[in-house]
C-alpha cells in the first residue's frame, strides 16, 4: 500500500540523518507523482503527504484541479489541521507552457535559463504569493541531462533572485547515476559545494535554502551530501 511505502521511505529518511548525524526535520520528502493518478495522490495524502512533484506540466495541472476538487469534497478532517499542500513542477519547461505552470504549480524546480524565468515572473498571477524556484544544474555534464552549467549558475541566480514574482530557494540536480555510495556521495557533494558558494558569494537578497538532491536510488548519500529535499517516486508509488 502507498501508506506503508510512504512510511518506508521516512524511515529511510531518519536513518540516512541519523548516519550523517542530521536532524531529520531538515530533510523534506517531495511524493514524485507522475504518470499516477489522483486516486495514487489521495492514497498519500491520506498518509500524511502534502508535497508532490509532477514532471509533465498538462498531466500535473488536471491532476492539481482533480484533487483540489477531490479534497474539496471531503471533511475537514484531511485538511483542516494539516499544513498546506504542494505541487511542484520538475519537470523540463518549453515557453508555450510557462503560463500554465505559473498559474497553477507552488514551486518550479526545474528552471535553468532566464527566458522561462522571466516568463515565469510576469505570468504568475497577482493573487497567488511569489513563485518559489530552484535552478536546475547539471551538476555532472550529463549529455542526456537538462540544466544550467554550474559555472553559470551563479549569474543566472542573481538574475532570477531579482524578478518580483519569484523567489529563488535553491538548486536542484539530477546526476546520471554513480557506480557506488562514495562516487555518489562526491556528485552530490558538488551540487552541495554550488549551492555553498552562490550563497556565500553575496549576490543574492537572501540566502537560498533548498538543494534537492536525491532520489529513489540514491536518497542516502544525497542526505549524507545535505541535500534538504529528496524526491521519490518509486518507493512510494511504485515502478511505472
Amino acid at each position: 500500500m502507498i501508506v506503508d511505502r510512504l512510511q518506508a521511505v521516512r524511515d529511510r529518511i531518519t536513518t540516512a540523518c541519523a548516519a550523517s548525524g542530521r536532524d531529520p526535520a531538515g530533510v523534506r520528502l517531495l511524493a514524485v507523482s507522475k504518470t499516477f493518478g489522483p486516486d495514487a495522490v489521495m492514497a498519500a495524502i491520506a498518509g500524511g503527504q502534502r508535497a508532490f512533484g509532477e514532471n509533465y506540466i498538462q498531466e500535473g495541472v488536471e491532476k492539481i484541479l482533480t484533487v483540489r476538487e477531490s479534497l474539496a469534497g471531503l471533511s475537514a478532517s484531511i485538511s483542516s489541521h494539516a499544513s498546506p499542500f504542494e505541487w511542484h513542477c520538475i519537470g523540463p519547461i518549453q515557453s508555450n507552457k510557462t503560463r500554465l505552470v505559473a498559474a497553477h504549480f507552488d514551486w518550479v524546480q526545474s528552471v535553468d535559463r532566464l527566458k522561462i524565468a522571466q516568463r515565469l515572473n510576469e505570468q504568475r498571477p497577482a493573487h497567488l504569493p511569489p513563485l518559489q524556484i530552484c535552478l536546475q544544474v547539471n551538476i555532472d555534464g550529463g549529455p542526456t541531462k537538462a540544466g544550467v552549467a554550474p559555472d553559470e549558475a551563479p549569474a543566472l541566480a542573481a538574475e532570477v533572485a531579482q524578478l518580483p514574482r519569484l523567489q529563488l530557494r535553491g538548486l536542484m540536480s539530477i546526476p546520471e547515476p554513480a557506480p557506488d555510495f562514495v562516487a555518489t556521495c562526491a556528485v552530490h557533494q558538488r551540487a552541495r559545494d554550488l549551492f555553498d558558494h552562490i550563497n556565500a558569494a553575496g549576490v543574492l537578497p537572501q540566502p537560498m535554502d533548498t538543494l534537492s538532491i536525491g532520489m529513489t536510488a540514491d536518497l542516502e548519500a544525497a542526505i549524507h551530501a545535505g541535500s534538504t529535499m529528496v524526491r521519490v517516486g518509486t518507493a512510494i508509488f511504485g515502478k511505472r
